[in-house]
């Protein structure tokens, strides 16, 4: 037996000895679901419970976490996308299973990517030069060599582009494996992603297998470091601090930016890839601002960081936090899907000189789903004029501007970054999280 073998069966003794313990409450609080958690502690577990939360569409307004040797306690109060309780029996029943179980962490092989075997799909990977209408010229590649893009992510920052893409054979409806093909899509992608840039700067990957698109996507991005570039409005740029924690021996990092859905799950996953533990942290997201503290420390047990390595963390947090900020207008498309529908979209919004900024497409049940962010070619706000063009072209029961109504109901923030982060103190996160244990009768 290997030795990543002997230390699954290891993982999965102890987890059966130490199953997690999970506590979902809708009395506690009034305008929020507590779910509270405790298992054993590991690199990346508090991870893999808020990609849960994530990928199940919560939104966690508060949080507490710490950690005391080798077992983790963690609460949130979490909402809805519109900003009520979790009242669904099916999804707390699905919550609770898959955190006992484990089903929300993926397997040691290849843990990084987040790769599981699949005949199903075949995943690429493409990293390049952002520019006008790349999206679509991919679209219109796939669609020329008889794939079936079934689902794909498309993110940009800092003129660097990245997506992966799930694709499907169109004739068998199967993963694509044979090499000579895989070869021929790559060439010629490769060749589309490196116009007008260097080419040994485009590049593509292939999986046949099951990826975790938004933390891959963050790891491709950090890959081609996007993170070196500093944006132009330094005034909106979220603020991030690091700090020596002598007393305990942590550096303290503190973060401030603008609120949105996944917020909490970009951070720690950033965290967490450039191999950091978080020991202890508190978050509080108020709708509009966001604040977040967390105590780390490398996983080697190191925890004072160098002048540079100070400087590496600042910019890959300010990046993770950048890369899925809201940029332009959200369009929201719900359609039967049919044959060359995405390519359609795709030329239709570059035609009409409008910027794909960010994607997300999917098809459910036969319905074509997808979500799109978009600016004009100069980066401006689209014109209301623009999307009433776009939607004739498209069609107009079917494409409309999305709105967040998390965001919209609520009331601005009482205090500043400054009178957080004065309150939220070591001893602070620790007497919060035994208070809320207390509270919950653990």
């Amino acid at each position: 037996m290997s030795v990543s073998a002997m230390e699954d069966e290891y993982t999965k003794l102890v987890r059966r000895m130490n199953p997690p313990g999970v506590l979902i409450d809708n009395d506690a609080c009034e305008d929020a679901t507590i779910i509270r958690v405790d298992s054993e502690n590991k690199h990346g577990n508090i991870l893999e419970v808020v990609q849960l939360l994530t990928d199940l569409n919560f939104i966690v307004k508060k949080g507490y976490m710490t950690s005391d040797g080798g077992w983790f306690m963690n609460v949130f109060y979490v909402t809805d996308r519109e900003g009520k309780k979790i009242t669904d029996t099916r999804v707390i029943r699905y919550l609770h299973n898959s955190i006992v179980t484990g089903s929300c962490s993926r397997p040691t092989l290849m843990d990084s990517v987040g790769v599981r075997p699949s005949k199903e799909h075949t995943f690429i990977e493409l990293t390049g030069t952002d520019r006008p209408g790349l999206l679509s010229e991919v679209c219109a590649v796939l669609t020329d060599l008889k794939c079936n893009i079934v689902n794909a992510e498309f993110w940009t920052h800092n003129t660097r582009a990245a997506a992966v893409v799930c694709i499907t054979d169109k004739a068998t409806g199967c993963a694509i494996d044979d090499p000579h093909r895989l070869s021929t899509i790559k060439e010629i992608i490769c060749k589309v992603l490196g116009v007008n840039s260097d080419l040994t700067s485009a590049k593509m990957m292939t999986s046949v297998g099951v990826t975790h698109t938004e933390r891959r996507l963050h790891q491709m991005l950090h890959a081609d470091r996007d993170y070196d570039q500093v944006g132009n409005n330094k005034t909106l740029r979220p603020q991030v601090c690091l700090l020596d924690c002598l007393e305990k021996n942590y550096t303290v990092v503190m973060l401030s930016s603008k609120d949105r859905p996944k917020l909490l799950f970009d951070t720690l996953c950033t965290l967490t890839d450039m191999q950091y533990e978080v020991f202890h942290g508190v978050v509080h997201n108020s709708g509009i601002e966001a604040y977040q503290e967390y105590y780390i420390r490398h996983v080697g047990g190191r925890w004072k960081m160098s002048e540079a390595e100070r400087q590496c963390v600042t910019q890959c947090l300010e990046a993770a936090i950048e890369r899925r900020a809201s940029e332009g207008l959200e369009l929201e498309l719900r359609t039967k899907d049919r044959e060359g529908l995405l390519l359609d979209i795709t030329r239709t919004f570059r035609e009409n000189g409008v910027c794909i900024r960010r994607a997300e497409m999917s098809i459910e049940d036969g319905m074509a789903i997808d979500n799109f962010h978009v600016t004009d070619m100069l980066g401006n706000p689209v014109e209301a004029k623009e999307v009433e063009s776009l939607c004739a072209q498209i069609c107009k029961t079917s494409l409309q501007v999305r709105k967040n109504p998390t965001v919209l109901s609520l009331k601005p923030p009482k205090e500043t970054i400054i009178s957080f982060l004065q309150r939220n103190c070591f001893q602070t996160i620790i007497s919060h999280t035994w208070y809320l244990l207390k509270r919950l009768r653990f």
